[in-house]
């Protein structure tokens, strides 16, 4: 084999597209249904309240359950219709993710990212007041995070607080924000849940598939 034929051969090997892990039966990668999702997996960064990439993530790859992506994908399609589109920040969450919030919970002097994330909240309090816990909705593959963006600049609109806020600015029902905030967060509520999403009480983010087809079991293969 000459030295062209080589060359030719090792760059179709670095630049043929490699195909994804195949998934657990009943799980999808998001964007084969939703191709146009603004997706930003927050705890693919270190854009959050740990300060790291967190345990099992491996790449900014939103996987959820296929009945969860078919409804989202409902919410996205009549979102649209306003000029407006979803942006997720987390979806289905690997129980070794969960234990790495468990593990960063009891360092108490690792606080450095306190007044971003929790200010008004004692670390050791994050757990008894339902911030973190051990299992997590996410780890079952129907529950997400997201919030609403502007369709022409891709700018979230404004909910009042950052996601993953732990306060009670966060909580949906929190009354000290403004009316627009109140509106945003009520046109995000009222659209998941007309499409089958319950939410969680003290984050306006966190959206549960009702009738979720995995409601016992926690998996923990990686995202990726």
């Amino acid at each position: 084999m000459n030295n062209k034929i080589i060359i030719i051969f090792l760059f179709l090997f670095v630049w043929i597209p490699q195909k994804k892990k195949e998934l657990p039966e009943g799980f999808v990668y998001v964007r084969t249904i939703i191709p146009d999702l603004d997706v930003e997996l927050r705890y693919f960064s270190t854009n959050n309240f740990v300060g790291d990439t967190i345990q099992g993530y491996k790449s900014n790859t939103l996987i959820l359950t296929i009945q969860a992506a078919e409804a989202l994908k409902l919410v996205q399609d009549e979102l649209q219709n306003q000029n407006l589109c979803l942006k997720v920040y987390d979806g289905y969450r690997p129980q070794r993710a969960v234990n790495n919030f468990v593990e960063w919970s009891k360092d108490l002097k690792d606080t450095i990212h306190k007044q971003q994330f929790y200010p008004t909240v004692d670390k050791q309090n994050l757990f008894s007041e339902g911030y973190i816990a051990s299992r997590s909705g996410h780890s079952r593959g129907s529950t997400v995070d997201l919030t609403i963006i502007d369709g022409n600049t891709g700018i979230p609109l404004d909910m009042g607080s950052p996601y993953d806020f732990f306060g009670e600015q966060s909580w949906v029902d929190y009354d000290e924000i403004s009316e627009m905030q109140k509106t945003n967060r009520q046109l995000l509520q009222r659209i998941m849940q007309k499409h089958h999403f319950r939410n969680y009480p003290n984050e306006w983010w966190h959206f549960t598939l009702r009738w979720e087809p995995f409601p016992n079991t926690y998996f923990d293969f990686e995202v990726e």
